[in-house]
């Protein structure tokens, strides 16, 4: 097998966290729930640099785990709770959960400025911008609908805290969303591609509820988890 090539020049990197555990928040012999850092990724990247993540970890902690692991994904910048399976059978009992939208998500974000409108729903087609991935651009004739509620939590000096609850999952949706004038129009603190990259030292986006139905008993399950800002 051939070494994974370096990263190109100027190419953003996720740090190097290896000094930093991974919580685990509850497992059994199928699925395993996990409390993802900031810039930390999901799956390994192409590059020899970007091979420590979440499924690189749970793969290390549970070397008995049989599949690809991954069910959905956070991005990089985001914060929270992931599920992952320890089986194939329990790996495709929970994908189909997310492709039929059975599973609960929410989100918790810190806006910029005072969103003035107090709940929404959005509904706004995007697709990525090959030149500049992975930027999403909002697309009406070639985008995939992205679809998102929204409500107001709290109105803070300069900011705003929002619940996102997401009903399609393409990537980069609630920062768009959030940015986009035909969305909230105000960027999440803390985004380097879509707002202002100086507001904070970490995007202000958390995974805070996640429920399934368990792939083996078919107990629903509910997970929550606070952000940590």
């Amino acid at each position: 097998m051939s070494e994974l090539p370096p990263a190109p020049p100027g190419k953003r990197l996720p740090p190097d966290l290896r000094h930093r555990p991974l919580s685990i928040l509850y497992c059994d012999s199928n699925v395993v729930v996990v409390d993802k850092l900031p810039d930390f990724l999901s799956v390994p990247g192409r590059h020899a640099e970007s091979q420590d993540c979440v499924v690189a970890r749970v793969r290390e902690l549970f070397p008995r785990a049989k599949g690809p692991l991954a069910v959905h994904r956070l991005d990089m910048e985001t914060s929270g709770l992931m599920v992952l399976a320890l089986r194939r059978d329990a790996h495709r009992h929970l994908s189909r959960q997310f492709e039929k939208r059975n599973v609960k998500k929410t989100y918790i974000a810190l806006l910029q400025d005072c969103v003035a409108t107090d709940s929404g729903h959005i509904e706004l087609p995007f697709r990525v911008d090959w030149p500049n991935r992975p930027k999403q651009i909002y697309d009406p004739v070639h985008g995939k609908m992205g679809i998102t509620d929204w409500q107001v939590l709290e109105r803070l000096p300069g900011a705003t805290r929002v619940e996102f609850t997401p009903l399609t999952g393409r990537t980069h949706q609630l920062r768009v969303h959030s940015a986009h004038p035909l969305g909230i129009g105000h960027p999440i603190i803390g985004d380097q591609i879509y707002g202002d990259p100086e507001s904070a030292a970490r995007l202000m986006l958390h995974s805070t509820t996640l429920g399934f139905n368990h792939p083996h008993t078919d107990e629903w399950m509910e997970f929550c988890l606070p952000p940590p800002f």
